[in-house]
């Protein structure tokens, strides 16, 4: 008899869980099915199937130009690789902003046609329609404050947001209004590590950080950058974990030179 070991599958519910113990949750970015495979054998809380993907996958210079479509294509590559993590996507660009009816709209069709567990959404107060209306279909929502990628244009930078003290004040009141929405969780990105800290402290739900110091409840990192694949990409927050860009070069390079003398395939690598 086969001893098949139960995998306790990451919930919202487990997440909420874990900020109550005080146990930090990890979280990554995935848009293929391969990388998620192995993000997720190795254990992580969270995937992210982030529109960093317009960035990483599409090669564009924002999160902008990335289509619902397009995100229901990565998620649902991601989701068949998955057998424990929770996988959160992100409404693109366009997604939400115009109503909340086509927010919803764009929640389901995520949901429905991706397998997902969730939705993220940038933004505070000024979104509150479009999370409220997004819950009453069932459909879990996490929210993100601080630099907020989609409004690039508005800030015109992607420096540091929420150092002045209004700006400030604002976004900690906006955490708690996403709490008040429903929210089961929330991204915080590049803001000081202080003002990241009591917003978690001010707030039952998970609070998950980048580049927002280490008094969250947890971290997220696109993989692409933690990996070392992206080497131009290196503010302050990223911690790279590997250099697969070298590594990877150096294999290529290897393949090139073994074809080139016909050191590849050998006798025992063909039939």
């Amino acid at each position: 008899m086969s001893v098949h070991k139960e995998i306790k599958k990451v919930t919202t519910h487990v997440l909420q869980e874990m900020k109550q113990r005080g146990e930090k949750i990890s979280m990554l970015t995935a848009y293929d099915y391969t990388m998620a495979g192995i993000i997720d054998h190795a254990g992580i809380d969270v995937i992210l199937v982030g529109d960093s993907a317009s960035n990483v996958m599409a090669g564009h210079e924002t999160t902008l130009p990335i289509t619902l479509d397009q995100m229901i294509y990565h998620a649902s590559s991601v989701i068949r690789a998955i057998d424990r993590a929770l996988v959160v996507v992100d409404l693109p660009f366009g997604a939400y902003q115009a109503n909340s009816k086509e927010a919803l709209y764009s929640a389901i069709r995520i949901m429905k046609e991706s397998g997902a567990h969730g939705v993220k959404l940038e933004g505070g107060r000024e979104i509150k329609e479009s999370i409220e209306r997004i819950l009453t279909a069932g459909i879990p929502v996490m929210g993100h404050l601080g630099l907020t990628p989609q409004s690039i244009y508005k800030f015109g930078t992607y420096t540091v947001r929420a150092k002045e003290e209004e700006e400030a004040e604002r976004l900690l009141e906006d955490a708690k209004l996403l709490q008040e929405y429903g929210c089961f969780a929330l991204v915080l990105e590049k803001i000081p590590a202080a003002l990241a800290t009591k917003v978690a402290a001010s707030v039952s739900i998970p609070v998950i950080g980048i580049g927002a110091g280490g008094g969250v409840d947890g971290q997220v990192l696109v993989t692409h950058d933690m990996l070392g694949m992206t080497h131009e990409f290196s503010p302050r927050f990223l911690r790279r974990y590997a250099n697969l860009y070298e590594s990877m070069g150096n294999a290529f390079r290897q393949y090139i030179k073994d074809v080139k003398s016909k050191d590849f395939p050998s006798d025992k690598e063909q039939y």
